[in-house]
């Protein structure tokens, strides 16, 4: 039942994945009283990325990958258009198909406000299906990356720090300094109120 439902609505299934990593990279900054993010979603399938997180002016283009914990996926396809970002990466988030509860994560990307690695050398993707001659043909524009290429993080406060450094202070009681946040951000907004 699982493998049917993940092979026949893996569409809705990575939008879910999608809402549920934001989520989770969300509340980790918010308990880490963190800057506040911003959150973009690509509205075509051919800008390499499909969100832009942003945080104390660290922009990043992220390209999501996933696969079922157990999956044999070998490598995934990542578009060149990535690598024109100011700091494009990939995320490909290993999952538990039962639950899809985050089990661990690959990670190709750089330090924050660098760019990705060249691409050029990689494999060129190829169409799933073959054409008429049986033939896989190639997709412009798209790289192959295995496993190899990516670096294993365990859990979402590495996938924040890969993505925006630390920002956090650790010595700091993450949820009174978030509050502390909070109450200053409403006090802003009286000052702002007309007629004060």
């Amino acid at each position: 039942m699982v493998t049917t439902q993940h092979s026949t609505q893996s569409s809705y299934r990575e939008m879910v994945l999608e809402h549920l990593f934001v989520g989770e990279v969300m509340k980790f900054c918010w308990r880490n009283a963190m800057p506040r993010i911003e959150i973009l979603k690509s509205q075509v399938d051919n800008s390499g990325y499909d969100i832009v997180l942003e945080t104390n002016a660290i922009m990043r283009h992220i390209q999501l990958k996933s696969s079922h914990v157990g999956a044999a996926t070998p490598g995934v396809n990542i578009n060149m258009e990535l690598g024109t970002k100011p700091s494009g990466c990939v995320v490909w988030i290993y999952f538990e198909p039962e639950t899809l509860e985050f089990s661990h994560f690959l990670w190709f990307g750089q330090l924050p406000g660098e760019r990705l690695a060249s691409l050029v050398n990689y494999k060129t993707g190829t169409h799933n299906k073959r054409n008429a001659q049986g033939i896989k043909t190639e997709r412009a524009n798209i790289k192959y990356l295995t496993k190899a290429a990516f670096t294993r993080l365990d859990t979402i406060e590495d996938v924040v720090k890969a993505l925006f450094g630390e920002q956090w202070d650790r010595s700091t009681d993450a949820p009174e300094a978030a509050a502390k946040l909070d109450a200053n951000e409403r006090d802003l907004e009286l000052v702002k109120a007309p007629g004060r």
